[in-house]
C-alpha cells in the first residue's frame, strides 16, 4: 500500500512541476524555476520509491496519467484553457484507465 501512496504523491508533484513550467517563462523567472526543480526532483524521487513495490509499466502509466489529468485540470481552472465536452470526455477515459490499471495490478 505504501508504494501506491508514493505513486499518487509522485503524480501530484508531477502536476505541480508541469504547471509551474509555464510560470518559469523559459526558465527566466528565478522563483518559479526553483519551484519547478524542487517539484520535479520530488516527483522523480517519489516515483523511484513507488517502483520498489509496483511494476514500472504500471507505475509509469499511472504517474503520467495523474500528471496529464491534473495538468489539464490546472490549465482549465487556473490558465483559462478550454473545457469542451470532448476534452472532458477524453480526460474521463484517462481517469477510467488509471483506475483500471490500479484494479488489475497486483
Amino acid at each position: 500500500m505504501t508504494a501506491w501512496i508514493y505513486l499518487i504523491a509522485a503524480g501530484l508533484f508531477e502536476v505541480l512541476f508541469a504547471s509551474t513550467l509555464k510560470l518559469t517563462e523559459n526558465f527566466t523567472k528565478l522563483v518559479p524555476t526553483i519551484a519547478f526543480l524542487v517539484f520535479a526532483a520530488t516527483s522523480f524521487y517519489l516515483l523511484t520509491k513507488a517502483l520498489e513495490g509496483i511494476p514500472i509499466g504500471t507505475a509509469y502509466a499511472i504517474w503520467t496519467g495523474i500528471g496529464a489529468v491534473g495538468t489539464v485540470l490546472v490549465g482549465i481552472f487556473f490558465y483559462n484553457e478550454p473545457s469542451s465536452v470532448l476534452r472532458l470526455f477524453f480526460i474521463s477515459t484517462l481517469v477510467i484507465s488509471i483506475v483500471g490499471l490500479k484494479v488489475v495490478s497486483s
